[in-house]
């Protein structure tokens, strides 16, 4: 008959381990990961903010980081340095090597923004400072905390901000591989990391380059010549300045809007305000045209450009503008135009700006031959498809990273299933 501390290993035996879905060659044969309490790895610090009214404590060299200087794993100089006065009045230091965690924010609702302090740092009250213990890589703990931050709990202050309460990111459950295997997935997701940087930093630097583009090849309010032409055009003259009405048909007439619960889902783009809403059936444009949001924030934000080509098969509803050029040109020099202008002297309505047609139709735009149109939308479009290119580099390598944690960091209820 078995003894009991067989029949207790063999069950100890029987009992699933804890890996990861995918795991380093040279790890494969270690032991299964540890499940710990995230308040049994780190000791934790509160900041705080010390008096705006006492002038000996602010402008020193020790950097100050608040919500403001915290955005995913970086973490940005907030403008603001304190001096070793305001230690112990009102602030804290957090120690190089520290994991810093935002812990109070709208932003919570998203995403949990922490990072590792590369130098000394103070902190305020909005974050929590963790101080990793030696036999924990505190990058690798960082990094799986981003891969399972919907456990932690985020909870409502009442004033549309989210809260972690210190005592739940201390009960939160981790899981801990050994040291080596640690730094080694650490170092991969850093590595991969710092690549997704350096194309968002190449993205922005596009983008910054198309910017400043459409500033010298349009000319500035009040002149009628570029500030920057292709050889070809420099003596080609001033340019008109055309009303919108004059150089484009409207086809607001033609829009049809339908209500959600009567749409028919199909293949054809649905398009609103803003780009593509949904996808049904049946169309009522089949050309290539240009859409102008009529009303929305968006308006006046900005945040999405307000005009944008629809080409094929397409229904429109009534808040976007519908205009036919009579040459594509046109049609791409406009749009690019008018995502570079602000538009508030057109807008009409307090609570939701509005662009009405006959507003829109009143736009005043450069317009220069058919010609130099063509070489300017030319140059633009060939810096679109490449920023589009980009933008679709970034997003996959963001998607992947996703995966690759995903894979890389077994949760604790895997285990507990």
């Amino acid at each position: 008959m078995p003894s009991k501390r067989k029949t207790s290993a063999t069950k100890e035996e029987a009992k699933p381990a804890l890996v990861p879905k995918l795991r380093f060659p040279e790890f494969q044969a270690k032991r299964g990961w540890e499940i710990r309490a995230l308040g049994d790895l780190a000791t934790f610090s509160s900041g705080g903010t010390p008096s705006k009214d006492v002038p000996e404590y602010w402008n020193g060299h020790i950097p100050w980081i608040s919500a403001s200087s915290m955005y995913d794993t970086n973490i940005c100089d907030s403008g603001h340095k304190v001096t070793t006065a305001a230690i112990g009045n009102g602030t804290r230091i957090a120690k190089a090597g520290s994991l810093l965690i935002l812990t109070r924010g709208s932003m919570l609702f998203n995403r949990v923004p922490m990072g590792i302090a590369s130098i000394d740092v103070a902190f305020n009250q909005d974050v929590r400072a963790l101080t990793i213990d030696d036999e924990i890589c505190n990058c690798f703990l960082m990094w799986q905390l981003i891969s399972q931050e919907s456990r932690i709990p985020i909870n409502e202050t009442g004033i549309g901000a989210g809260k972690i309460d210190t005592d739940d990111l201390r009960r939160l459950p981790v899981t801990i591989p050994p040291l080596l295997e640690q730094q080694k997935i650490a170092e991969c997701l850093s590595s991969l990391d710092e690549l997704i940087g350096a194309h968002g930093r190449k993205l922005d630097a596009l983008k910054t380059h198309k910017k400043g583009l459409m500033q010298q090849l349009f000319p500035r309010e009040g002149e009628t010549q570029p500030r920057l032409r292709f050889p070809e055009f420099q003596n080609a003259g001033a340019w008109e300045m055309k009303s919108l009405g004059k150089i484009a048909e409207n086809l607001d007439n033609r829009r049809v809007p339908i209500t959600s619960s009567s749409r028919k889902a199909g293949e054809v783009p649905y398009y609103g305000a803003s780009g593509i809403v949904d996808y049904v059936e049946g169309f009522i444009f089949d050309e290539d045209l240009l859409c102008v949001s009529e009303d929305g924030a968006n308006l006046v934000a900005r945040t999405y450009p307000i005009a944008f080509s629809i080409s094929g098969k397409t229904w429109v509803n009534n808040h976007a503008h519908v205009l036919r050029f009579e040459h594509a040109c046109t049609q791409k020099f406009v749009e690019v135009y008018l995502n570079s202008i602000k538009l508030d002297d057109y807008l009409t309505g307090m609570a939701q700006p509005k662009l009405n047609k006959a507003m829109l139709d009143r736009i005043p735009i450069p317009h220069p031959k058919v010609p130099e149109q063509h070489r300017i939308a030319s140059c633009l479009s060939s810096l679109d498809a490449l920023i589009a290119a980009e933008t679709q580099k970034h997003a996959a390598l963001q998607r992947h990273k996703r995966g690759l944690m995903q894979q890389l960091f077994p949760s604790p209820e895997e285990v507990e299933a």
